[in-house]
């Protein structure tokens, strides 16, 4: 469950691609590359330069981490298009929610303190909860499977913001989602939660316990908290490309700035800023200790939930882009459709990517720029074996592919495979999302969530009578999913 410009406009937006790919090819490596030969260097060059052109992401950053040691960082295209800044290695790039994995890091500390139980009720640690919040254990927070409200849902817009004390009383007044533990659903109410809990902890603003307990311990000069309303050193504007304008669809998709709001009671979800060697420095501090004290805290931390039934969930614990595969298996985050890193803990090598465009989704190729380090990583992947094949032959081969991939024992994961297509449908490929969800339900008859997935891409396309069908599916593997009952009532309405 889970975009009429002129000619003109549509010639500046091709010197942008052509700027951004001078830049790229122009700019050396700010550190030495320890893959075997300068050639694998260069077709890594190439490659991204090629992901930049193919998404047509204004500006990037990449840095590479082997065996503790950055070994690659490098600066793409522009980070700011209005003045042709270019990107550097200290231009800032908002992480959004690659936040909650720094927020994993200060919840497991405070558990090596023995300050938090991950399986207590955060009654223990909050007061003034509703009756049907307090059981919920941090854990269940760190993992998303709470079934709390998601307090966006409350927040104003920009320019109609309500206050935060407005905002919890709304929130607290809303019904569960669902039983604890019985489902997954991203929200933020979740992180805002374990925000108080260390503010509370600690005695002062966690904004504060950030700085002193990882910033300056990783030596990260590049990195805060901020948004669109405040005055961020090296940062420059973040972009999308949009399809409506005043109203209008545009035949060809137009780049503009983004704003955004975060407000900051709910930070510690999504608010923070960086750089790539910034993030490079912290994951070296947390693979030396220096972060958590203990490797069992850290590998605590790099453990999958548990549902009710025991089954592991999506998430780790502030660690939601996770590959728990039997060889290279990877754990990181993603944000804003335009932040993301892996950790290959058995591998000894970590990559982060930072764009400054909403939609470009680094975690798509991330798994390739590792294979410059190490060729079986993407080999190994189900995901990036699945989708260089539909690249080639058409998402439309999607079953007959992933057929193909099992006779080598790889399957796509269900749950990674409907986060990919859900990428896809935001960006407005529905159609290439559809034979996905497709895929998902080939995969897993059985799971309620890949027919509601399914019913939401045939809504998209305007099939209601599809839509209806897989939402009863839905319904009738899980009686409890909301999402597929709010969706039959207003299809029945529009369709009256």
């Amino acid at each position: 469950m889970a975009m009429n410009p002129s000619r003109l406009t549509t010639c500046l937006l091709g010197l942008v691609i052509t700027f951004t790919f001078s830049f790229g090819q122009n700019r050396p490596a700010r550190a030495t590359s320890s893959m075997s030969t300068q050639k694998s260097a260069n077709a890594l060059d190439k490659f991204l330069r090629d992901q930049m052109g193919q998404l047509r992401i204004p500006g990037m950053q990449v840095a590479v981490v082997q065996r503790g040691h950055l070994v690659f960082s490098k600066s793409y295209g522009f980070a700011n298009l209005q003045d042709s800044i270019p990107v550097t290695s200290k231009s800032v790039f908002a992480i959004n929610s690659c936040t909650k994995a720094f927020t994993g890091v200060a919840i497991m500390q405070l558990v090596e303190e023995g300050k938090v139980d991950l399986g207590a009720p955060v009654s223990r640690y909050l007061d003034g909860l509703p009756a049907t919040w307090q059981p919920i254990t941090i854990r269940q927070l760190l993992t998303h499977v709470s079934g709390l409200p998601d307090i966006l849902r409350v927040l104003g817009t920009p320019g109609q913001e309500i206050s935060e004390e407005t905002a919890w009383a709304r929130t607290k007044a809303m019904p569960m989602d669902f039983p604890r533990g019985e489902q997954f659903s991203y929200n933020q109410t979740n992180y805002a939660l374990l925000g108080k809990i260390i503010d509370k902890l600690r005695d002062k603003p966690f904004v504060q316990v950030f700085n002193e307990r990882q910033f300056m311990i990783a030596g990260l000069a590049n990195t805060g908290f901020g948004d669109s309303r405040d005055v961020i050193p090296h940062k420059g504007p973040s972009y999308r490309y949009i399809s409506r304008l005043d109203g209008n669809v545009l035949h060809i998709p137009k780049l503009t700035p983004s704003y955004e709001e975060f407000p900051a009671f709910r930070r510690t979800a999504s608010g923070m800023n960086s750089t790539a060697e910034d993030m490079a420095h912290w994951i070296i501090a947390l693979q030396q200790g220096k972060l958590l004290k203990t490797k069992a805290a850290r590998d605590t931390m790099w453990t999958a939930g548990r549902y009710n039934n025991g089954s592991p969930t999506q998430w780790a614990l502030g660690w939601g882009l996770t590959k728990f595969r039997p060889k290279h298996w990877a754990v990181g985050m993603s944000g804003g459709g335009r932040s993301a890193f892996l950790v290959y803990p058995d591998d000894d090598l970590a990559v982060i990517v930072l764009t400054n465009l909403a939609g470009s989704s680094p975690e798509n190729f991330i798994e390739e720029i590792a294979g410059y380090y190490n060729p079986d990583i993407p080999a190994s992947d189900p995901i990036t074996s699945l989708r260089l094949q539909l690249q080639k032959r058409g998402f439309e081969q999607a079953i007959p592919v992933a057929n193909e991939l099992k006779k080598r024992n790889l399957q796509p994961n269900e749950d990674e495979l409907n986060d990919w297509a859900y990428r896809l449908m935001s960006s407005g490929q529905t159609k290439e999302a559809l034979e996905l969800f497709k895929l998902n339900v080939d995969l897993y008859p059985q799971s309620w969530n890949v027919y509601d997935s399914l019913a939401e891409s045939y809504e998209r396309l305007g099939n209601s009578e599809l839509a209806v069908k897989h939402y009863n599916r839905s319904l009738a593997l899980n009686p409890d999913n909301k999402n597929a009952t709010e969706r039959l009532k207003r299809l029945a309405q529009t369709n009256k």
